[in-house]
């Protein structure tokens, strides 16, 4: 097998990497790890390129423009054409060259905004996403579209998983552009070094189910050897380990030992207010599969953003 990395220098990517070279990787596994310096995916010619360069016999696709609420409320139309045409070259590439498999990264917030909870993979396509990313989650949707053409017209195996928020290191901890985990992790950092308190947008209290890095990299490596359906499969923690944006700000502040104050800001958007997926899935495959608890993975993330942070603020 080769398998190629799209995006391979980003969170989930270099998370896979690390989970292979501890030891996850077998003998007949090649990986190979590209990001945007390797190749312009949203250009046709350069991932047909790239693709005849390493003559892949796997893919996984993750791959995209992404940032943050308040960036995807500013270039929704951005979001939909850059990872409308990075997502067709991928995926027109890997069928040409005859590539086995595709595991492609979705995202929970693909969902519909008006919908019951739990959420689950049968539920993606059932009303429009919030209207905050409508661009980035239509985009993501019609990966699943063009899977399940491919695996009509031509009996290719692309599937895709949909985690919900990934967090770890080497996450993108841009303050402005950045999810809210690691944009709080780098807000706890500033506030500890200047003495003051710590501002948290909106109220606090939308909830979340968060997933470590490094547990979605094992997910992702049984996804690829063993998942044989097209149809999605959500990638979580399950419904009771959510937690609210106050719980998480005050886990961050536990770990970077932040004896500040904590101030939200009413006056900035929530967000969606919950999206609560169902693991369910999941569990059927992997009953015993162990998530690392929360609070640890918090402490083990804001390690290595203190042990490196001259790279991670950018």
């Amino acid at each position: 097998k080769r398998i190629l990395v799209t995006g391979g220098t980003g969170l989930v990517g270099r998370a896979i990497e690390k989970v292979v070279a501890d030891g996850e990787g077998r003998p007949d596994e090649e990986w190979i790890f590209v990001s945007s310096r390797d190749a312009d995916l949203t250009s046709s010619s350069e991932t047909k390129a790239l693709f005849e360069r390493h003559k892949p016999t796997h893919v996984i696709h993750l791959a995209a423009m992404v940032g943050g609420l308040f960036k995807n409320i500013r270039s929704n139309l951005d979001f939909w054409r850059t990872n409308i045409h990075i997502n067709d070259n991928v995926l027109h590439s890997a069928h040409e060259m005859g590539v086995q498999k595709v595991v492609s990264c979705l995202s929970t917030c693909i969902f519909p905004d008006k919908t019951t909870y739990p959420i689950d993979e049968t539920m993606i396509h059932n009303g429009p996403p919030h209207s905050s990313n409508f661009g980035y989650s239509y985009a993501k949707r019609m990966i699943d579209v063009q899977n399940r053409g491919y695996s009509e017209q031509h009996g290719r195996r692309f599937t895709a998983v949909i985690p919900t928020n990934v967090f770890g290191p080497h996450d993108n901890f841009n303050i402005e552009d950045g999810h809210v985990l690691p944009g709080l992790i780098h807000k706890v950092y500033l506030a500890k070094q200047s003495g003051s308190a710590l501002t948290v947008w909106g109220t606090g209290n939308p909830r979340r189910q968060f997933i470590y890095s490094l547990d979605l990299a094992r997910l992702f490596l049984w996804v690829l050897r063993e998942y044989d359906e097209v149809e999605p499969i959500i990638l979580s923690v399950g419904e009771e380990d959510e937690v609210s944006i106050r719980e998480a700000a005050e886990a961050i502040a536990e770990a970077m030992e932040f004896r500040g104050e904590l101030v939200f800001d009413t006056t900035k958007s929530d967000g969606q207010f919950k999206k609560t997926a169902s693991n369910a899935k999941l569990r059927q495959y992997l009953p015993g599969f162990q998530f690392t608890p929360f609070r640890k993975a918090v402490k083990e993330t804001c390690a290595w953003f203190n042990a490196n942070y001259a790279n991670a603020r950018k």
